[in-house]
């Protein structure tokens, strides 16, 4: 009952739920690389915690070879990654050695033995409606200091886009270093949007061209 979310009252009064701003959950794991302690494999990188819903399943099979594929352009971006379902540490090795064997890919990341399901439940991973024994596909993005930054929850039928995933980190970095938005669409290169002015001097500003793309006096877009 402390993990339930399906309720108003029982969500503001005991839901251990992730969410967004807020410290990711910490735990530690038994992985295909070790164990691990989140908030340390977290320590000066982002993170992309990730679930699937079984090994040895076609949908998930070809996610991992993706996010195999992208590993380098993850690295780029100091950007580590995770994976969990709820098998063991030997079913995650046979199907790793499997994967990359069929693909020729290489997967460097550890993927979590969540078994106990402990991971699963601290994370919302378990959507009974689903599944009571599988974790849904979920994507989590934590930035350096351990904070939630990002939550995506898929249906077990549809795969992710991993190239999503990659322009969302980026978003998140611009955002994070620039102290701007990104638009729709928004990719690396592409103009930015300006936090919206708060006086009305500061309006005034931005009516008379301060920025160099202006729709309205709060909708302006700029060049990194």
């Amino acid at each position: 009952m402390g993990n339930n979310c399906n309720g108003y009252e029982e969500v503001i009064e005991i839901c251990n739920c992730p969410r967004l701003g807020e410290p990711a959950p910490d735990f530690e794991a038994d992985t295909t690389h070790g164990i691990i302690k989140l908030s340390e494999y977290n320590k000066d990188h982002w993170v992309i915690l990730f679930s699937h819903p079984a090994d040895f399943t076609p949908v998930c099979t070809t996610e991992f070879m993706a996010f195999a594929e992208k590993q380098e352009e993850f690295d780029k971006r100091k950007v580590k990654l995770l994976g969990l379902s709820i098998d063991s540490v030997y079913s995650h090795i046979a199907w790793v050695r499997e994967i990359e064997k069929m693909f020729e890919v290489k997967i460097k990341f550890p993927i979590i033995a969540d078994i106990p399901m402990e991971v699963a439940h601290l994370y919302s991973m378990i959507q009974p409606a689903i599944s009571e024994v599988h974790a849904i596909r979920t994507v989590f993005i934590i930035d350096p200091q351990g904070i939630l930054k990002t939550m995506i929850y898929y249906p077990s039928s549809v795969g992710r886009n991993i190239d999503e995933i990659i322009r969302m980190i980026d978003a998140l970095q611009v955002v994070e270093k620039e102290n701007v938005a990104t638009p729709v669409n928004w990719k690396p290169g592409e103009n930015v949007i300006v936090p919206p002015p708060k006086t009305v001097e500061e309006a005034e500003k931005t009516t008379h061209g301060e920025h160099e793309e202006c729709k309205n006096w709060f909708l302006c877009k700029k060049k990194l």
